[in-house]
């Protein structure tokens, strides 16, 4: 202590200089981000503030419309449409296979979904026998759950048994066709230059004739690598007997989503209470409109959404900066919307709906603050700080984890593939689903819902956009402007246009019209 006592000024500015280097080293943890969701503690500390403070204080306040209500909560009214997948006879299934498929699907739960469904419909194609899909390791969650941990895998066989064969592995003969394989070198049954959204023309004349040769290929990458146009009818709606029909989650994942969604519907206490001063008998009319029922919500905002999104999220210049820096890292900086301004981008409706914004638009449609919203989410960027408006708005805000007991959990956590797919489940039992912005889940859960005719809200992400820059709107002026514009997002069919995905529009291919 004396010695260091003794150490003149000079001398001290160089310890302290030397500290300073040598502290990030000792304790990295505090300088690197605390996960994809979480801000780190100096990079990114400052948590954000609500950034629509006049459309949060009227939304606290709103009145409840009872019409608004009843017409909320009711089942969307018949459509006109029915599926069809059983309608259609295609051709029948050829005495002897060509020879075996296998493909290697890598990206998210359904990501590997659609991949899975255009596999079958390859192998019918092709007349081929088709092995189990091969699930790759994600590298953002880096989770190694293969098809038979999702998926029951004797349904899948079942199910197709009279449109394709499958088998669960490969003859002992082709026993060396494994993904190590195909990684150690150029090898003459990987197909690996599938072009996005290939003809079926294109696996006749590339890929058959290789099977032929060879008894077997391995095509990867496989994602996204069947067109949606041009193609047999019997092929479309065989893709779509795949995706609403044959990929049954295995018994663990919907016993535990059943669980989830009796624990919804039936609380074990509700104390009712409304976002306005009505009389009582006002009040419970409105409770009852939405008893027993609930909304998931799949709140889309990961880090590497923001990031890509090219947004500002009202963290400041740290939060800025470490999304800019996020961006650098991982797609060097080429990102398209980089280039816009904040403003421009959220008039396109290229913004992702922070939990705040999301808030607001379920405030706006009609939802009370005593909707069961469940959140259906692997995590959110800025953890519980940027939901706590969400949360303020709807009190009674469920996930996994606090309708579930860790012992329950405990076969699914830290695996997001399985956590993906409770949620898918939970999601199809909802009364109304509703995603903060598009991607492979809100695009999947809305085919299967429209599929199923099951009411679910589709924000306009471009009249949102531009409702909430201008700061100078009032609730009622927002509110209006809402439910306008989402009159026909609540599950109206769409047809699908060209170029659009099967995965999306399951209408007109795969459905009926009703007589």
């Amino acid at each position: 202590m004396k010695q260091l006592q003794s150490l003149n000024h000079s001398q001290r500015i160089a310890l302290a200089g030397v500290l300073a280097l040598l502290f990030p080293i000792f304790s990295p943890n505090l300088f690197r981000p605390l996960g994809r969701a979480s801000p780190s503690l100096f990079s990114e500390w400052n948590a954000p503030r609500p950034r629509h403070l006049r459309l949060l204080e009227g939304a606290l306040h709103r009145q409840i419309s009872i019409r608004q209500q009843v017409e909320l909560w009711s089942p969307l009214p018949d459509q006109s449409w029915k599926p069809c997948t059983q309608s259609f006879t295609g051709s029948p299934l050829p005495e002897k296979s060509q020879g075996f498929l296998q493909v290697f699907l890598d990206g998210g739960l359904n990501q590997q979904r659609m991949g899975i469904c255009d596999a079958v419909a390859v192998a019918k194609i092709l007349n081929v026998t088709l092995v189990i899909p091969r699930l790759e390791v994600n590298p953002v969650w880096q989770d190694s759950s293969s098809f038979a941990d999702i998926f029951d895998v004797d349904h899948f066989i079942t199910v197709l048994k009279d449109e394709v064969r499958i088998v669960r592995e490969l003859p002992t003969q082709y026993a060396w066709s494994t993904r190590d394989y195909y990684a150690t070198g150029i090898r003459a049954t990987r197909i690996k230059t599938a072009p996005t959204h290939a003809s079926a023309e294109w696996y006749v004349e590339n890929v058959l004739p290789v099977i032929q040769s060879y008894g077997i290929a391995a095509v990867a990458p496989f994602s996204h690598r069947l067109a949606f146009d041009n193609v047999p009818e019997s092929i479309q709606r065989l893709r779509c007997k795949v995706n609403f029909e044959a990929l049954n989650f295995v018994p663990r994942i919907r016993e535990l989503g059943d669980a989830v969604v009796h624990r919804l519907r039936n609380p074990p206490s509700s104390s009712i209470t409304s976002g306005a001063t009505d009389p009582t008998e006002r009040v419970n009319t409105i409770a009852k409109s939405g008893a027993g029922k609930f909304v998931v919500l799949h709140l889309r905002f990961d880090k590497d959404m923001a990031a890509h999104s090219g947004c500002d999220f009202g963290g400041g210049k740290a939060e800025k900066l470490a999304l800019a820096k996020y961006r650098q890292v991982i797609w060097q900086g080429r990102v398209l919307n980089s280039q816009f301004t904040d403003e421009e981008l959220r008039n396109k409706g290229r913004c992702p709906l922070t939990p705040e914004e999301i808030g607001l638009l379920l405030s706006a449609l009609g939802f009370t603050n005593n909707t069961r919203l469940y959140l259906a989410s692997h995590q959110v960027y800025g953890g519980e700080a940027r939901i706590s408006t969400l949360r303020k708005l709807f009190p009674v805000l469920e996930n996994k984890k606090s309708l579930a007991s860790a012992e329950e959990l405990a076969e699914v956590e830290g695996k997001a593939s399985l956590m993906a797919a409770v949620d898918y489940y939970v999601s199809m039992k909802s009364d109304i689903f509703i995603s903060a912005s598009p991607g492979n889940m809100h695009n999947a859960l809305l085919a299967h819902r429209a599929y199923l005719n099951l009411k679910t809200i589709n924000p306009n992400m471009i009249l949102l956009g531009q409702v909430l820059v201008n700061k100078s709107l009032g609730w009622s002026e927002f509110e209006g402007a809402v439910v306008n514009g989402h009159k026909n997002r609540q599950g109206q069919l769409r047809l699908r246009k060209q170029k659009q995905s099967i995965y999306t529009y399951p209408a007109p291919d795969c459905m009926c019209k009703a007589a």
